[in-house]
C-alpha cells in the first residue's frame, strides 16, 4: 500500500466522529494527512469552532514531519522547550505537539500519513482518533 488511499481518509474521519459520539465528547474535527504532509480529507463537526481546521492539522502536520506522534512531541516538548520551538519556527508555526496527532502505520511498521483530532480533551481526541484508524485496518501511534 503506497500512503492512505481516499476510502480509508473517509473512513478514518466517519469512524473517528462515531467514536467521539460514543464516548460522549465535544464536537471534533478531524483531518488526515498523506505521508508529505498533505491533506487528504478533512472534517469538523456542527458546534465546533471554526479554528479547528488549523488545530487538526497542526497535529497532524507535526507528527507525520517528525515522525512522532503527539503523545511523543509533547513529551519532547517539556523536557526540551527550545528544540520544539525551533522545530515549530522551521514549519513556520504550524506545529501542535499534544496528544490527537496520530501516526498511521501499515501492519509492517512503515508511516502511511497521520490523522489530527481536535475538539475535546487532547488523551479524548487521541483515543477517537485511534479508533478510527483501527477501524480502517491500519495501526494507529499516538
Amino acid at each position: 500500500m503506497a500512503g492512505i488511499p481516499l476510502r480509508k481518509a473517509r473512513t478514518i474521519i466517519r469512524k473517528t466522529l462515531e467514536a467521539g459520539h460514543e464516548m460522549g465528547l465535544k464536537p471534533l474535527s478531524v483531518i488526515v494527512l498523506d505521508e508529505g504532509g498533505n491533506v487528504l480529507a478533512f472534517e469538523r463537526e456542527d458546534g465546533s469552532s471554526p479554528g479547528r481546521f488549523q488545530i487538526a492539522h497542526g497535529k497532524a502536520y507535526g507528527a507525520v514531519m517528525m515522525g512522532v506522534a503527539g503523545t511523543a512531541q509533547l513529551a519532547r516538548a517539556e523536557a526540551q522547550p527550545a528544540f520544539i520551538a525551533a522545530v515549530n519556527a522551521a514549519f513556520g508555526g504550524a506545529l501542535v505537539p499534544v496528544p490527537g496527532g496520530i501516526l498511521v502505520r501499515d501492519g509492517k511498521g512503515r508511516v502511511l500519513g497521520s490523522v489530527g483530532v481536535t475538539g475535546d480533551t487532547s488523551d479524548n481526541d487521541a483515543a477517537a482518533g485511534r479508533a478510527g484508524i483501527e477501524a480502517a485496518g491500519l495501526v494507529a501511534e499516538i
